[in-house]
């Protein structure tokens, strides 16, 4: 009986222990998938000034050609309006923490045009975030095209 109790005991405050990360960890998911949106909408609508609050001031894109580039030039190209995009959405979204940073894998669906050509892909993505006074600010990103077949030599 007495091993009965303690091992309750032990089991109940493990759960309460664990229980204040798992409902910070609820709270980061929830800011992360807000800010996920709010970094799409913002290509999709070209909103420089957006843009530039959420990426870092050294993020950086490895993109699906494997050209490397930063928060300048994704403001750049939104303050230039090319490319455009009809559609920019990330889904299948899955994130890790790891204390103030996270990762997050998902897929990220694109239609538009781009000097005067439409384009159309599925890339699946990596975004390491981090979390800085009180905020979540993208600081790395890569991108590889899904649907691609790469023919062995």
């Amino acid at each position: 009986m007495k091993s009965t109790l303690i091992c309750t005991c032990v089991l109940l405050c493990a759960a309460l222990a664990s229980s204040p990360l798992r409902a910070q960890e609820s709270v980061d998911e929830a800011a992360l998938r807000r800010a996920e949106a709010e970094l799409c909408e913002a290509f999709r609508n070209a909103d420089a000034k957006t843009i530039a609050r959420i990426e870092d001031a050294r993020y950086t894109l490895t993109d699906s050609r494997g050209g490397v580039s930063g928060r300048e030039g994704d403001v750049a190209e939104a303050k230039k309006g090319d490319p455009r995009y009809s559609e920019f959405r990330n889904h299948s979204q899955k994130i890790r923490f790891y204390g103030d940073t996270a990762i997050v894998n998902g897929i990220t669906s694109l239609k538009g045009e781009s000097g005067g050509k439409s384009f159309t892909g599925d890339f699946q993505f990596t975004d390491t975030w981090i979390k800085h006074g009180g905020e979540w600010k993208i600081v790395s990103s890569h991108a590889s095209r899904l649907g691609v077949t790469v023919k062995p030599n």
